[in-house]
C-alpha cells in the first residue's frame, strides 16, 4: 500500500480531489488537449509574472515583499482548493501569478551572484519534463503499486524535513544540510530533485487514468498538480546548481 493510503505523492492528485470526479456522459470531459492548453497558459502565466520581478530587482527595486507575497498567496490558493472546488480556475491562474512572483525574484537574487544560473535550471527543468513524458509514454517505466509507494514514501518525508526546517528558523535554528554544500547537503539535493522528477510519472498516470472520466473542469485540478511538481522540480535544480557552484 502506499502511505497513508495515498496513490500519489502531488496533492493535487490525490482522492480527495478526484474520486467523485466521474459525472454523466452529457457534461464535459477531461482531455488531453485540455489539459495541455491549459498547462501552457498557466506557465506562460508563471514565466510573465516572474519577468516583472525579475525586472524590478535589476531595476533597483526591493521584491522582498513580491517573492514574500508570491509564496504566501500561492499557499492559500492552495489552501481554498481544497474547500472551494467550483473556484479552481481562478485560483490556479491566480495561484501560478503568485508562484512567478515568487520564482522570478529567487531567480533574480541566484541570478546576481551566479550569473546564468536560472536559465541552465530552466533548461534541466524542461529537458527532465520531455524526458519523464517520453519515459512515461513509452512505459519504459511503469507507474506500478511499488513504485507509487516508493516515491510518496520518500517525497513525504523530504517535505516533512522542509516544513520542520521552515518552523526551526523562527527560533533561529538552521538544519545544516538544506543550506550549506557539504556533500551530504549536494545528495539530498540530488534525490530531491530525483523525486521531484519521478513525481511527474505519477502525476501523468493519474491524468491518464482520468482522462475522459473526469469533468472538464478538472483539466484545472490537473493542471495546479502539475504546476506543483514542475516548480518543485525547477527550484531543486536551481538550489543544487548554486550547491555546486559555490563548491566548485
Amino acid at each position: 500500500m502506499s502511505l497513508f493510503g495515498l496513490s500519489t505523492s502531488n496533492p493535487a492528485f490525490t482522492g480527495y480531489f478526484w474520486n467523485n470526479s466521474e459525472t454523466k456522459k452529457t457534461q464535459g470531459k477531461m482531455t488531453l488537449i485540455g489539459v495541455v492548453l491549459k498547462s501552457v497558459f498557466c506557465l506562460l502565466l508563471v514565466s510573465g509574472a516572474a519577468a516583472i520581478t525579475w525586472k524590478l530587482y535589476f531595476s533597483g527595486v526591493d521584491i522582498k515583499w513580491y517573492t514574500t507575497g508570491g509564496i504566501i498567496v500561492a499557499i492559500i490558493c492552495s489552501i481554498l482548493i481544497s474547500v472551494r472546488r467550483k473556484w479552481i480556475a481562478w485560483l490556479t491562474i491566480i495561484y501560478a501569478f503568485a508562484k512567478g512572483l515568487f520564482i522570478g525574484g529567487f531567480s533574480a537574487y541566484m541570478h546576481k551572484s551566479y550569473p546564468n544560473l536560472p536559465i541552465q535550471a530552466i533548461i534541466i527543468t524542461f529537458v527532465t519534463f520531455i524526458t519523464m513524458l517520453l519515459l512515461f509514454v513509452s512505459k519504459i517505466i511503469k507507474v506500478t503499486q511499488k513504485f507509487r509507494s516508493v516515491v510518496i514514501t520518500v517525497t513525504t518525508t523530504i517535505f516533512i524535513i522542509y516544513i520542520v526546517s521552515f518552523i526551526l528558523t523562527f527560533f533561529g535554528i538552521q538544519i545544516s544540510f538544506i543550506y550549506n554544500t557539504s556533500w551530504f547537503a549536494i545528495a539530498f539535493n540530488i534525490v530531491a530533485a530525483i523525486f521531484a522528477a519521478l513525481s511527474l510519472l505519477l502525476d501523468f498516470d493519474y491524468i491518464n487514468r482520468y482522462m475522459g472520466k473526469a469533468h472538464k473542469s478538472y483539466e484545472w485540478f490537473a493542471t495546479w498538480g502539475l504546476l506543483v511538481t514542475i516548480i518543485w522540480l525547477y527550484v531543486e535544480v536551481l538550489r543544487l546548481l548554486r550547491k555546486l557552484a559555490i563548491r566548485f
